[in-house]
């Protein structure tokens, strides 16, 4: 039985050109804001962590800083390299590994963003003081992910539909969980956005391959859900549902 980060890798091995095509990760109101927030000039140096098939890093190699796309699985930094050169992009260099032991020296970077990777660390603590180390003084982490509700019940629910969805599922922590993660590890950090992501059913099963039984164990979840967990995942009789997302700004 393969621990966790080598299931993070078998699966997003097997579904890593799903994510280059996926719209939900190449596009969205949180990934315009976190390039908004880094505000790059075209000198800095850039950590893109869990970087998956590399969207983030493309958004803010536009800006003519030179990014290092970061990730534990080799399929998704092709799938940066292949994106990156279609683009034009010669200022994205790949790097293989994990975030919770980055290869960097100490205050090397000057920005750290990271999007929709976060619910796959088994330690995120870990992980924010690595971010903490190899970050210049004064420099920013900005991280945006799928988050879940204060409500314990809401909580639970979300946390089961997204690890039968996905074997490789974490955790997504609550916006509470986060800032104290960060404040533990030296961080003085803030929620600069929020929104809910609509997702359609069949697109979001099929990006992660998810078996047949587990999707019908998730309609069935969904179908016998309590009435406040299908107000606030807005599900639909066609089970397209949204879930929460929070940015997170730190230094």
């Amino acid at each position: 039985m393969p621990d966790v980060k080598a299931g993070v890798q078998q699966q997003f091995g097997q579904v890593a050109s799903n994510y280059a095509t996926s719209t939900v990760h190449a596009s969205g109101d949180d990934l315009n804001r976190m390039v908004e927030i880094a505000a790059l000039t075209g000198s800095e140096l850039v950590l893109d962590a869990g970087c998956g098939a590399g969207h983030t890093a493309l958004a803010l190699a536009r800006s003519g800083a030179k990014v290092v796309a970061f990730d534990l699985t080799p399929a998704m930094l092709e799938q940066v390299e292949r994106l990156a050169t279609e683009r034009g992009l010669n200022n994205v260099v790949t790097k293989q590994g994990d975030v919770e032991a980055l290869p960097f020296d100490d205050a090397t970077f000057d920005v750290i963003a990271s999007r929709y990777s976060a619910h796959h660390w088994p330690h995120p603590l870990v992980a924010l003081r690595e971010f903490r180390r190899v970050l210049k003084p004064g420099g920013q982490l900005i991280l945006s992910d799928i988050v879940s509700w204060e409500d314990p019940t809401l909580d639970t629910h979300l946390q089961v539909i997204e690890l039968l969805r996905d074997p490789s599922h974490v955790r997504d922590h609550r916006p509470s969980e986060w800032l104290s993660m960060m404040g533990m590890t030296g961080f003085v950090a803030q929620i600069a956005f929020e929104w809910m992501l609509p997702l359609e059913f069949g697109a979001w099963v099929k990006r992660m391959a998810t078996p047949k039984l587990n999707q019908q164990m998730i309609k069935a979840l969904m179908d016998g859900a309590p009435a406040e967990v299908r107000s606030a995942m807005r599900i639909q009789p066609d089970y397209q549902f949204s879930i929460p997302g929070a940015l997170f700004q730190a230094f």
